[in-house]
């Protein structure tokens, strides 16, 4: 990608967020793990956070696990009237980084601002690959150290979804609840 981004927000940016499912319960198998008290609590908080600062998703895409499912319902709630009814992807289950992004890639173009939900290492690997060398220096960190969780990740994009594939995204935040 040659463009570059100015220090103010640009109009024609489109947004990703990238979310790893709020905490998780222990106990039964993997697909069907419950969210935690905690993880109940988490989830609307970041919708609740996204919505305070303008990161409202069109379309969402979830995992099918059942975490991830209750993650978004939780996060839909805390996005009030605005959230978009979620997709459920059996291929986004503890998918890895080149799964994640290319049901990024199938997005379609006429979608603004993403969300994807999903699982460890993918989230943090698709994020960390996807992340351009001048987002904002304490979101990559924060990024890199680690994404627990109901941690979401902010990107601006200007490319196509399509086109997205290493270092192609400007990480504008990242927040762990």
């Amino acid at each position: 990608m040659s463009e570059t981004f100015a220090s103010t927000p640009r109009h024609d940016a489109k947004k990703l967020i990238i979310m790893r499912h709020a905490e998780a319960d222990w106990g039964l198998d993997d697909f069907n793990r419950p969210l935690t008290k905690h993880g109940h609590a988490q989830a609307p908080q970041v919708g609740r956070w996204l919505a305070d600062n303008g990161h409202i998703p069109e379309m969402i895409i979830s995992s099918a696990a059942l975490r991830t499912r209750q993650t978004t319902t939780w996060v839909s709630e805390g996005l009030g009237e605005k959230a978009p009814t979620a997709s459920l992807s059996k291929e986004l289950y503890n998918a890895p980084a080149s799964r994640i992004i290319s049901a990024i890639n199938g997005a379609p173009e006429s979608v603004r601002s993403l969300m994807i939900v999903a699982h460890l290492p993918g989230v943090q690997d698709a994020s960390l690959q996807l992340a351009r060398p001048d987002s904002d220096y304490e979101a990559l960190m924060d990024a890199s150290y680690g994404f627990a969780p109901a941690s979401v990740a902010v990107f601006d994009v200007l490319d196509d979804w399509a086109a997205l594939d290493t270092a192609d995204a400007l990480l504008k935040a990242f927040k762990a609840f």
